[in-house]
């Protein structure tokens, strides 16, 4: 019987998923697993979900808008998912129940400690939107000190400030304008869409600090750029989605050994392809 998985997300065209995941498969010989995208909005998610048979599907993974609309529609949620209200893992079970987690938290810290980023002192965060609360919960591991979250209005300050005290680690919020002072830390996440960091290249620090910029597309970014030209340490969005997904793989197909090199391979070349 073949396997099935699939990502789901409005708009999902753009999607690297199908890509890492048949990459995957490929490497470690998996012929009888299929991974497919599908367009499916929150509207739509009830009834895609009602039609999945689990005698197939493992799983779905899923990313905008549909990361908060699926916890009602699940069983059983992991503690990081709903700490920071955010699933982007369905695991469907042998006996139809649905369990949802979030890769994207253990997935960053997978890809810091690749760069052998294990503990920082203080960090600071550039956004505050689905992808922000993730980096908060990562850093809520690895951060010992304050994390300074750069958001535009008051109602985002005081949503970061609350899951600051969920996840238990000291957050400070800050004007988004004053986010290129945040760059001098040890550590930075950039959370934001293409162009919001573009003038915080121009107002670097002299010496900048780790930069984790979840962007792939178009890479570098003119912040990831400028920083790496200044000798600071540059991690990207393609980084970020390998190790999520390897770990999504891991979950799908009960396979451990998940196979990183060949899914950001596989990234890259399809990266250089656009």
């Amino acid at each position: 019987m073949q396997h099935r998985a699939a990502v789901l997300g409005s708009p999902i065209a753009h999607s690297l998923s199908p890509v890492l995941h048949r990459a995957g498969y490929a490497a470690l010989g998996l012929t009888g697993w299929r991974y497919d995208r599908f367009e499916v909005d929150e509207a739509a998610l009830p009834g895609f979900l009602a039609g999945l048979d689990p005698r197939q599907w493992a799983g779905c993974s899923l990313t905008m808008p549909l990361k908060r609309a699926v916890i009602p529609l699940l069983d059983e949620v992991s503690p990081t998912a709903l700490a920071v209200e955010a699933v982007n893992t369905l695991v469907l079970e042998a006996d139809g129940r649905r369990t949802g987690d979030n890769t994207d938290v253990p997935g960053l810290l997978a890809a810091l400690h690749e760069r052998g980023i294990e503990k920082v002192p203080a960090a600071a965060v550039l956004g505050a939107g689905a992808t922000a609360s993730s980096a908060l919960a990562a850093l809520a591991r690895i951060c010992t000190g304050e994390v300074t979250v750069y958001v535009r209005g008051p109602e985002r300050a005081r949503e970061m400030r609350a899951l600051g005290e969920r996840l238990q680690v000291a957050v400070r919020t800050a004007d988004w304008e004053r986010g290129a002072e945040g760059l001098a830390g040890p550590l930075t996440v950039s959370t934001t869409p293409v162009g919001a960091t573009d003038a915080f290249a121009a107002a670097l620090p002299d010496a900048p600090g780790a930069l984790f910029d979840v962007l792939y597309h178009p890479w570098p970014t003119p912040l990831a750029a400028a920083c790496a030209r200044r000798g600071a340490p540059v991690l990207g969005g393609l980084d970020l989605l390998v190790h999520q997904a390897v770990l999504q793989f891991e979950r799908f197909t009960g396979v451990t050994a998940g196979p990183l090199a060949a899914m950001r391979a596989a990234g890259e070349a399809a990266l250089a392809g656009r």
